[in-house]
């Protein structure tokens, strides 16, 4: 019997498997042929349940979701989600207030979101999430596609987290849609502990352009008593306004610094005594100081006006303030040669002007193109240097009427000055130092005590007093030479005129007759003073 009994169970147990394998593949070719369509399971629902915010359980697309959400916490990541997507949500939740079900649903949007919230007591919270328009549907993703798609959000949502700038969106009544993590961070930092959805506006954007376009704009944020600057750009997008807001204290810096420095530079250009002009690239004056006014005579609100160059130049000639040419083509094209000199490299030239002034204009190249003029009034540094001049050749006029050869010698023994007196007397080729003259005066006079006695004291330390002495002199008679110490070491050095030689037994105190020829008598030992 129990055999009977096994047999028949067996045989049953073959002929449900049998039957379900048939089923299976009926299932598959219908399939296949397009006879219907079916799921193995159906879609599972996004569900949520939390006590007291903490999370309990949820569904796998639920935990899906919560994994893709920005933030720290289970429950300020769905929040923060649902209150972007649902501005009237954050309002009610936690608390539903007394009822035990409330929908939301989204409006304005092509796929609409709709979250059922139910109090199940003991602070429990079940949130269900459903898509309206995919109710009742089940829609078959392809893999790739949808990992496609998944890859290219995970690269956009880590990039605007990761990003410095400040990204949000805000609808028409102003109220914050969504922002990234560098906007909440902010906020957070500004209000801690009170950050909800709507995220409170840390920009506003209400003065736009008038013609309602894209432009930056530059934006200052307080916080913690500093100031963050931020060059802000405005976009509308699907009726939704979309701002992008770029930080800008480096820039603001700079320009801080730029504003500084071009001040200090006016400041020190106002206390110049030298005129000022400088061009850009365009020839068109962007900057000069007052002494140019003075210096020119021009107006100040013709100056202000940045004229061109060839506009300044045409003034300065109509206020006889440049050279005065021959023709005017003469003159613009000087002028057309003094700039491109200018442009070039360091050009200066010196205005002799009609009124008895002097000038001294340079012109320099700056960076990008741009050209400065230095107008200099030396009239007094040039009637110094005339003056300077003609003290000195009044002084050399002086020294060559002087009968005596006169000679001046600097401590390195170079020579500084000699008239034309020394010049006839010792050659015309004087030497330049005075180890060479003394070889001249030996070739010229030969070795005699008179000139020993003279290089002696060249080469001594000379007293207050001045020394004299005579030597024998390069015709034959004699010269008396006198030896002065001058200061920072230089020697004055003079020859006499030769000395008529005197016969035996006359008195020294008269002359020879001239009608008498003279006798030659011995030469006396040098004398020094």
């Amino acid at each position: 019997m129990v055999a009977h009994f096994l047999i028949a169970f067996a045989a049953a147990a073959l002929a449900v498997a049998l039957a379900l394998l048939l089923m299976r593949l009926v299932g598959q070719r219908l399939a296949g042929s397009g006879g219907g369509r079916g799921l193995e399971r159906g879609i599972e629902p996004i569900v949520f349940l939390f006590r007291h915010q903490l999370l309990l359980d949820a569904t796998g697309p639920a935990r899906a979701l919560l994994a893709g959400l920005p933030g720290d916490g289970d429950w300020q990541r769905l929040t923060c989600w649902l209150g972007m997507r649902l501005p009237d949500f954050g309002a009610v939740l936690p608390d539903l207030g007394g009822a035990a079900r409330l929908e939301f649903e989204e409006r304005g949007r092509p796929r609409p979101l709709r979250l059922l919230a139910e109090d199940l007591g003991d602070g429990i919270l079940r949130l269900t999430l459903a898509d309206p328009a995919a109710e009742n549907a089940g829609i078959l993703v392809d893999s790739l596609s949808l990992g496609a798609m998944e890859q290219e959000l995970e690269i956009l949502r880590s990039t605007m987290d990761h990003s410095p700038m400040l990204a949000w969106r805000q609808d028409g009544q102003g109220q914050v849609t969504w922002a990234n993590s560098a906007y909440l961070d902010l906020a957070e930092a500004k209000a801690p502990d009170q950050v909800l959805w709507p995220l409170p506006q840390l920009i506003d954007l209400t003065p736009r352009s008038p013609a309602g376009g894209s432009g930056a704009r530059r934006v200052q944020v307080d916080h913690a008593g500093q100031s963050r600057w931020y060059d802000c750009h405005v976009h509308e997008v699907a009726g939704q306004t979309v701002a992008i807001a770029l930080p800008a204290d480096a820039a603001v810096r700079a320009e801080r610094a730029l504003r500084e420095f071009v001040q200090t530079l006016t400041k020190t250009f106002a206390d110049l005594p030298i005129g000022l002009a400088i061009f850009d690239r365009d020839r068109n004056l962007q900057l000069f100081n007052p002494a140019l006014i003075d210096l020119t005579g021009l107006a100040t609100g013709f100056l202000t006006a940045r004229p061109t160059l060839y506009a300044f130049l045409d003034r300065l000639r109509e206020a006889r303030m440049v050279p005065e040419p021959k023709d005017y083509r003469s003159w613009r094209n000087q002028m057309a040669s003094l700039e491109a000199a200018a442009s070039s490299g360091h050009h200066v030239e010196m205005w002799s002007l009609p009124g008895g002034q002097t000038y001294r204009v340079t012109g320099r190249p700056h960076p990008d193109g741009a050209v400065a003029f230095l107008f200099e009034d030396i009239t007094s540094e040039i009637s110094l240097t005339r003056k300077f001049r003609a003290d000195l050749s009044l002084g050399a006029e002086v020294l060559d009427s002087i009968e005596d050869a006169v000679a001046v010698f600097a401590a390195n023994g170079e020579l500084l000055i000699s008239n034309r007196r020394y010049a006839e007397l010792w050659g015309s080729g004087t030497p330049a130092t005075l180890d060479d003259h003394l070889a001249i005066w030996t070739r010229a006079c030969g070795q005699s005590p008179g000139l020993a006695a003279l290089r002696e004291a060249l080469n001594a330390t000379l007293p207050d007093e001045p020394m004299r002495g005579a030597m024998a002199g390069p015709s034959g008679g004699l010269l008396s030479w006198g030896l002065r110490a001058l200061s920072g070491g230089r020697l004055l050095l003079s020859f006499a005129a030769p000395v008529p030689t005197l016969p035996v037994g006359r008195d020294p105190g008269r002359l020879p007759d001239p009608a008498k020829p003279a006798t030659a008598a011995p030469m006396p030992r040098a004398l020094t003073g």
